[in-house]
């Protein structure tokens, strides 16, 4: 923690693209709010962040953000920026002189720092693809899985957000020095239940595979009630993509999509592909009754408190909605448990697992964790 009153300096990667934003901000307000001080310095790589996302970004006073226009080590062509963007890290490593490099990726983690290095994996291209595509990626993420492989080996500590990402990690690269789970959390105080609307919500981009939300437009035309999904319709190569049957909301500022949330009856996310999950987790904090995708990530985090059902069958997407939707009290029953389950993942308990975590660092104590241990 922090020595001698002076606090500590982390070193944060990110980018603006998925999640990683939303966990990272989140995390960093959190850890601002506790009694130790924590200074972070955010260096976004991938699109920049739009003004909107720079702007919550800057109202918080533990952090500074710096960002790059370098492609992210799942992106196309990023073979060349990969150094690039170590070379840019370094610098600001230099500047900033961190106790701790906490990087939401994995390629840089195979370089030298002035730091102990902590490796969170949000998720990665070869888990995806056994998902997405039920095989092993093609022979042009060769290099792509010896970088990961490499970089898993030399950090410090590796984290993941659920077991089933951990267990992912270790199949398709290796985890010599273990890992252990540390769950996503969210500002609880800011999703509450207000009186629920006959209507079903999904929030992701709509093209991606892994979200898996034509399966939900599939669904809908089979539906009495509306289906509306907040995210992204246009495409990267740059085309848009309608929904058929259910009702495309666009992207949302946060606090308009969790107004959304509050008054949905259920909330659907058929995934195949998920390692945590921070859309369902919020609107379960909302008070509504999830169906989700049966993915082993998705059963870990909410066994019991949703309804799960095969990704690739729409049919029985419907179903289980139309059930929900025929059957109030065991709607309202699901929904009461998920939103009691969403209590576990609090911002405040996700800070205090790497604050431990950061402690461990820079005491320089040795692992008590290996895989599969210290979940939360």
């Amino acid at each position: 923690m922090s020595e001698g009153g002076r606090p500590l300096r982390i070193l944060m990667t990110a980018d603006a693209v998925g999640g990683v934003w939303p966990y990272a901000l989140t995390l960093i307000e959190a850890l601002g709010a506790r009694p130790e001080r924590f200074e972070v310095s955010l260096a976004v790589m991938g699109p920049r962040p739009s003004e909107a996302q720079r702007s919550r970004a800057e109202a918080l006073p533990n952090l500074r953000l710096f960002d790059s226009d370098f492609r992210l080590e799942w992106m196309p062509g990023a073979e060349r920026d990969i150094e690039r963007s170590a070379d840019w890290l370094h610098d600001l490593a230099q500047e900033c002189r961190p106790g701790v490099i906490h990087l939401n990726g994995y390629a840089h983690a195979a370089r030298r720092w002035p730091a102990p290095v902590v490796a969170v994996g949000h998720s990665c291209v070869l888990s995806w693809w056994r998902a997405v595509h039920g095989t092993s990626p093609p022979p042009e993420w060769s290099n792509y899985g010896r970088r990961v492989t490499l970089g898993l080996a030399r950090a410090d500590r590796v984290v993941a957000p659920t077991r089933a990402m951990l267990r992912a990690l270790s199949y398709h690269y290796g985890l010599p020095r273990g890992g252990r789970v540390i769950a996503n959390g969210c500002a609880l105080g800011r999703f509450a239940a207000a009186p629920k609307e006959d209507f079903v919500l999904a929030a992701g981009r709509l093209w991606h595979a892994g979200k898996n939300l034509a399966a939900l437009d599939a669904a809908a035309a089979r539906l009495s009630w509306p289906v509306y999904v907040a995210g992204d319709v246009r495409h990267p190569s740059g085309r848009t993509i309608e929904p058929r049957a259910a009702h495309a909301l666009g992207t949302l500022a946060p606090e308009t999509l969790a107004e959304w949330m509050a008054r949905a009856a259920v909330y659907a996310l058929p995934a195949r592909y998920e390692p945590f999950g921070l859309s369902v987790l919020e609107a379960a904090a909302s008070g509504c009754a999830l169906v989700l995708g049966d993915i082993p990530s998705l059963r870990e985090l909410w066994e019991r408190a949703a309804v799960f059902v095969p990704p690739e069958h729409p049919a029985a997407l419907a179903d289980a909605i139309a059930t929900l939707m025929t059957d109030p009290r065991r709607r309202t029953a699901l929904a009461a448990q998920a939103q009691r389950r969403a209590q576990n993942f609090s911002a405040a308990r996700m800070a205090e697992r790497y604050a431990e975590l950061y402690d461990e660092l820079t005491s320089a104590r040795p692992a008590t964790t290996t895989l599969m241990a210290g979940a939360d």
